[in-house]
């Protein structure tokens, strides 16, 4: 999978060093079916990604990383497959923590 040109739909200026830490970070959790995407009206899925990547990762505060992680799925709602790392992407440059990924 070229998880760079699933952010290129969303991103303009890929990070691709960026990227690669998100798909290192994620590890086996990519070869799943269904956890390489992010089930967005899923509340528990949701939570898992805030309590997760967001905290422990970015470390972000669960308002921000929730509010973060929501706008992710909005920009991408016309994609029905949310694919994880697009997701954690756009959520590391929309609340500027990009420099933890690295």
């Amino acid at each position: 999978m070229d998880y760079s040109a699933d952010v290129k739909k969303y991103a303009s200026n890929v990070n691709q060093a960026a990227v690669d830490a998100i798909v290192k970070y994620c590890g086996i959790a990519l070869k799943g079916k269904d956890s390489q995407f992010v089930a967005m009206t899923d509340p528990a899925e949701v939570k898992r990604v805030v309590d997760g990547f967001c905290a422990k990762k970015l470390g972000l505060d669960a308002a921000t990383a929730e509010k973060a992680v929501l706008a992710a799925g909005e920009k991408m709602k016309a994609d029905r497959t949310k694919h994880r790392v697009t997701v954690y992407y756009l959520v590391a440059e929309a609340t500027g923590t990009m420099g933890k990924l690295a």
